[in-house]
């Protein structure tokens, strides 16, 4: 079980920022958690104004730090507000300039991604913003790598997120990177929000509503999730789903913007994931539960889809250190 934690978290809150990215920061990293034995954070609250008004004058946040606490922050989450082409600060684009250079951690929420590189600090990095921004933020800052129909981008030491939910979604990737599966999903159910949505997940789908109720995928995903330790395959899929292999093919792109391929291979390589996090090292096992066959495969698979191989995910997310 964690212990209080020492890595401080501090959140810049600026004019105009928006109180739910600021909420959703607050719930993951600055409660305490007596199940989990603690704090999981050291989180701090601090602002260039000693009164800020918050979104459209909501209401106006003080008695919090100044900027010079953040210069001791393991993690910065930096600004996000509507008013994405008014320029920041220079205070605040110093201190995060400050904070990357001496390697802190920094985290934007979805118009977080643009006082980063307004800052400077994502030239030639990865990064994601909210789809309704693409073009501006592609055409303000054309080094940046921006990846827009995903919900969260980990480029290692800088973090940005899409939308205001997607908040929620790379707060529990933090919390799952620093602390372990089981710890972000004791911290995802007292949220009542899953546990784990991948960034590359797409940030929205457009498509018409059903004609017919029994066209969802609901049941046919839920079956397939139980089986995945079988051969399961498109046909099979069509079948459980009483449709032919090219409606469910179309039913995918529609409800969930993948194919039924890429879909199940998504599936398993999340339930892969999964039991290594949970401390199973026997390779094999986890090829065979997750039906992804053979442990060659299960490498091949799990480096594609993370950048890892087992024994380096092992490494960074089991809650037991290799023996």
């Amino acid at each position: 079980m964690p212990q209080e934690s020492s890595h401080r978290v501090v959140v810049i809150v600026d004019e105009n920022s928006n109180p739910f990215e600021l909420g959703c920061a607050t719930e993951i990293f600055g409660l305490h958690r007596p199940e989990l034995g603690g704090r999981l954070y050291d989180f701090r609250l601090c602002s260039p104004d000693p009164h800020t008004l918050m979104r459209d004058g909501f209401f106006t946040l003080t008695g919090v730090a100044d900027l010079a606490i953040a210069d001791t922050a393991d993690t910065l989450i930096v600004p996000n507000r509507p008013d994405i082409a008014t320029p920041r600060r220079p205070d605040v684009l110093d201190t995060i300039r400050r904070a990357h250079a001496r390697r802190a951690r920094l985290v934007g929420f979805c118009s977080g991604a643009f006082i980063l590189a307004e800052a400077g600090v994502l030239d030639g990095r990865r990064a994601t913003a909210h789809w309704q921004w693409t073009g501006e933020f592609r055409t303000r800052f054309p080094h940046v790598h921006l990846e827009p129909d995903v919900l969260f981008v980990d480029d290692g030491d800088i973090l940005t997120s899409a939308g205001s939910a997607a908040a929620l979604d790379l707060g529990l990737h933090l919390v799952r990177r620093d602390h372990g599966a089981q710890t972000a999903h004791s911290v995802s159910r007292r949220l009542v929000f899953a546990a784990h949505r991948d960034g590359g997940q797409r940030q929205f789908v457009e498509r018409p509503v059903p004609d017919l109720p029994d066209e969802s995928l609901a049941p046919v995903l839920a079956w397939a999730q139980h089986h995945l330790d079988t051969p399961l395959t498109v046909t099979a899929l069509a079948a459980r789903a009483a449709v032919s292999p090219a409606t469910l093919h179309r039913r995918f792109q529609a409800q969930l913007g993948t194919t039924p391929l890429a879909w199940l291979t998504g599936e398993r390589v999340t339930l892969a994931r999964r039991l290594i996090e949970l401390g199973e090292r026997r390779l094999d096992v986890v090829a065979r539960r997750t039906g992804l066959g053979t442990t060659a495969n299960l490498r091949a698979v799990l480096r594609r889809e993370t950048g890892l191989t087992p024994s380096d995910y092992r490494r960074r997310f089991s809650p037991t250190p290799p023996q």
